[in-house]
């Protein structure tokens, strides 16, 4: 486990899935697998990037490392009941072609233990809500990458408040051009600027420990 951990730390993409084979082999449970060495790995990733010791790159590549192995193990985990500590639906809007910081935050949330669910990127108003109301989710996450397209955001949270689900769901904005004051002026329940503060602002707004 160690050893998949740091192969996760050091964003090796090629030795995670390969070690995670032989950690099967050796007869390890996918779960724990996952629990006790691809987690910490990407925790550690995570804290090196916030005290500023990783920067953007080296936070991908321990999210792709991280990905390799999970892609490995997800074949044997049909089936069995993992405990999520939450549900999150993450989508960038309409108009925004922006990935990256998107599927760094879906990594670092599945590490933490939350479920979820990507609607991917260019996502309109109307296929937000529609997934809410049927995934029914703690939290939904809006990206928006572009000046031109964060006024998506707040069109999400008003047609959230017309369709009365407001309530129901919290909602966490990103992106470059965001900052809190628009998170505020939007009524969005909290802002994130980076990956390892998105996973902190998500286990606080499901009332974890932040």
């Amino acid at each position: 486990m160690k050893e998949v951990a740091e192969a996760v730390i050091e964003g090796d993409e090629d030795a995670v899935p390969e070690l995670t084979r032989k950690a099967l082999e050796a007869g390890i449970e996918p779960l724990r697998i996952i629990n006790e060495g691809l987690t910490p790995g990407i925790e550690v990733v995570g804290d090196r990037f916030a005290a500023g010791e990783y920067f953007l790159p080296d936070l991908l590549l321990g999210a792709k490392a991280m990905e390799a192995g999970i892609a490995v193990l997800e074949p044997l985990l049909a089936g069995v009941n993992r405990e999520f500590i939450g549900r999150v639906i993450m989508g960038t809007v309409h108009g925004d072609l922006h990935s990256i910081g998107k599927n760094i935050v879906i990594m670092m949330l599945k590490s933490a233990g939350f479920e979820v669910i990507d609607l991917g990127v260019d996502v309109p108003t109307d296929r937000f809500i529609e997934k809410i109301k049927e995934l029914k989710p703690d939290i939904v996450g809006i990206s928006a990458l572009l000046t031109t397209t964060v006024g998506k955001q707040k069109e999400i949270i008003e047609t959230l408040k017309e369709e009365g689900l407001r309530d129901s769901v919290k909602v966490m904005i990103g992106g470059a051009p965001i900052n809190q004051t628009w998170a505020d002026q939007i009524g969005a329940d909290g802002y994130a600027e980076d990956a390892t503060t998105a996973v902190k602002l998500a286990r606080r707004l499901i009332g974890r420990t932040a």
